[in-house]
């Protein structure tokens, strides 16, 4: 990959991490002797070093494979993994914090801005930032604004917080479809004079294989605590 700027990797990896973080945290308020607490305390990181070597041997740059090998060995895996968990770990799910799924959505703010920076590099096209047709940053400005105000006076604001994950999934779903169709793959439809190539690369390889994988899990914990029982 061309040269990036330090700090746009920089960025990215200290996001990464917060990400994982945050993660981490509200499965420690579930508690480790949970299964999916187990699990998930063990895979995300091994997931996270087996992506990133992968993605440095040069795997993901062979893009004439159908389907991509990207969707296959790294974004296919993550939502496999968490179909399981929604479908099965219903005890891990509503032990979850509400707040923290809610809150862990702030990092898409530093995402939105890292987009923006490799879109400058050439690496991705402008249709994936907020400069194009990208608005998931306004996810990531909600979910201060939600996290601070859906939860005060001790009561849960339900009806806000299904309102932020629904937007949360639509914009989320924009983004993921735009990328995938701007991928160098035998499936891209847009942006030929500048397609997606970043996420082929480590550290961005993370964004598909990790950071995405949380940011819809979050949601969808959420949305089953929410109609389950009002989000308590």
């Amino acid at each position: 990959m061309e040269q990036v700027p330090a700090y746009i990797s920089i960025v990215f990896l200290v996001t990464s991490f917060l990400t994982f973080g945050i993660l981490a945290y509200a499965i420690k308020s579930v508690g480790f002797n949970v299964f999916w607490s187990k699990l998930l305390l063990f895979v995300v990181p091994f997931w996270m070093l087996f992506q990133a070597v992968t993605a440095k041997s040069g795997f993901y740059l062979f893009t004439d494979t159908f389907p991509p090998r990207l969707a296959l060995f790294s974004v296919f895996p993550a939502v496999l993994l968490i179909a399981v968990c929604l479908l099965t770990g219903r005890d891990f799910i509503e032990r979850l914090p509400l707040k923290i799924l809610t809150g862990i959505h702030v990092v898409r703010i530093p995402v939105e801005l890292v987009l923006s920076w490799l879109y400058g590099q050439g690496l991705i096209p402008q249709v994936m930032t907020f400069h194009g047709w990208n608005f998931d940053i306004v996810s990531g400005i909600l979910a201060v604004i939600v996290t601070w105000s859906a939860f005060r006076g001790g009561r849960v604001n339900t009806k806000m917080l299904v309102a932020f994950n629904v937007v949360g999934l639509l914009l989320l779903a924009n983004i993921v479809t735009i990328a995938i169709l701007s991928l160098q793959s035998p499936i891209q439809k847009l942006a030929f004079d500048q397609p997606n190539r970043a996420v082929l690369y480590f550290p961005y390889i993370w964004l598909p294989a990790m950071i995405v994988p949380v940011v819809l899990f979050s949601h969808l914990a959420s949305l089953l605590k929410l109609f389950r029982n009002g989000g308590e």
